[in-house]
């Protein structure tokens, strides 16, 4: 851990986008999730499809998407890609499916590319925005709502390969 360096760190400690320029081209994929906690109530306006604002996972998923394709326009040092796949899946889950007795959406994203860099950013942007999604359409009944375990599952490609959160 000594020897490892931030790299979007230069040898005088400002920030710099990284040169990727003589790296290998290769096929790279991460998957992210997230949870959105909220009331059995509004998880149930959610999948009967009464939500005032209409199909709210469905709308999600889209926004996932989209922002996906977007994140090098909010994340400055993050590389534009070229990205090739761009997946969010958004799970209901009910009282007792989980451990800690929550309710909500839980998202799953996998975000592909191939290029010189990883897209894993990509991955992890799309679960958030998705998770804000629901948040924005179901706030008007439910303000409790609460966004969390954003974090990634597994990084394939590249020079280091795979990694798979254990």
């Amino acid at each position: 851990m000594a020897e490892q360096q931030l790299t979007h760190i230069d040898e005088n400690g400002d920030v710099r986008m990284v040169d990727v320029s003589d790296k290998d081209i290769t096929k790279r994929v991460a998957v992210a999730e997230g949870f959105i906690a909220m009331q059995p109530e509004t998880l149930e306006l959610i999948t009967s499809g009464h939500a005032a604002k209409g199909d709210v996972l469905a709308c999600a998923r889209v926004a996932g998407v989209m922002a996906a394709k977007k994140t090098s326009d909010l994340i400055p040092m993050c590389h534009p890609l070229p990205i090739t796949k761009a997946k969010v899946d958004c799970t209901p889950v009910r009282e007792g499916e989980r451990e800690d007795g929550l309710v909500g959406i839980h998202v799953t994203t996998t975000c592909g590319v191939t290029g010189k860099t990883g897209i894993e950013m990509e991955a992890l942007t799309a679960a958030s925005i998705a998770c804000l999604t629901v948040y924005d359409m179901c706030k008007a009944v439910d303000r409790g709502m609460e966004i969390m375990d954003v974090r990634l599952l597994k990084k394939d490609g590249g020079k280091t390969g795979l990694w798979e959160r254990k």
